[in-house]
């Protein structure tokens, strides 16, 4: 299927446009990064984060440039983010010296009832969800599933596994900040 109708089909939130794109874009923009970066681990997760952002701003998409330029483009800006915030990080972290301390300890009965209901809240955000983020959510972190052995659950590639976990993640986040908000 020609890329255009793929893009347009994905507009609708056609999955299997999302997954076609997806498969057809991966290996390109993967080793793009990776010659960037020289790190398999940063190139997966600015991959990973340029697919979920160019899925949620698809409508935004102008057909009169490529849609591999257009990726390159988002890959690039997210990048250069993320080594902005570790260099912030160094900066702000090497200029203070924190004597932090760990204390391993059970928490407080109060402290059990805050985690308690902040769970309720997850749980009842997570249920707002769409029924396949629910399941890849379920999956990772209450069965405590491999990314493979989701993937094979689910019968879906790897790659598409970790882009609906960032997706679902982000989403999750979002739900409960504006939850918080109230």
């Amino acid at each position: 299927m020609e890329e255009k109708n793929l893009i347009i089909k994905a507009k609708k939130n056609d999955q299997k446009a999302f997954q076609i794109l997806f498969d057809n874009n991966w290996k390109y923009l993967y080793n793009f990064q990776l010659k960037k970066t020289g790190n398999p681990q940063i190139a997966e997760e600015v991959s990973i984060k340029t697919f979920t952002k160019a899925f949620d701003k698809l409508n935004s998409y102008d057909s009169k440039y490529s849609f591999k330029t257009w990726l390159l483009t988002i890959s690039k800006n997210l990048l250069v983010d993320q080594i902005r915030k570790e260099k912030s990080f160094k900066k702000s972290h090497s200029e203070t010296n924190l004597n932090i301390q760990i204390v391993d300890r059970a928490p407080s009965p109060e402290e059990g009832m805050i985690i308690n209901q902040n769970l309720d809240e997850i749980l009842k955000a997570i249920k707002s969800l769409k029924p396949e983020y629910r399941r890849i959510l379920q999956l990772r972190f209450f069965d405590d599933q491999t990314y493979n052995s989701i993937s094979t659950k689910l019968n879906q590639p790897l790659n598409t596994i970790k882009v609906k976990l960032f997706r679902a993640k982000r989403l999750l986040a979002e739900i409960l900040e504006k939850n918080d908000e109230v």
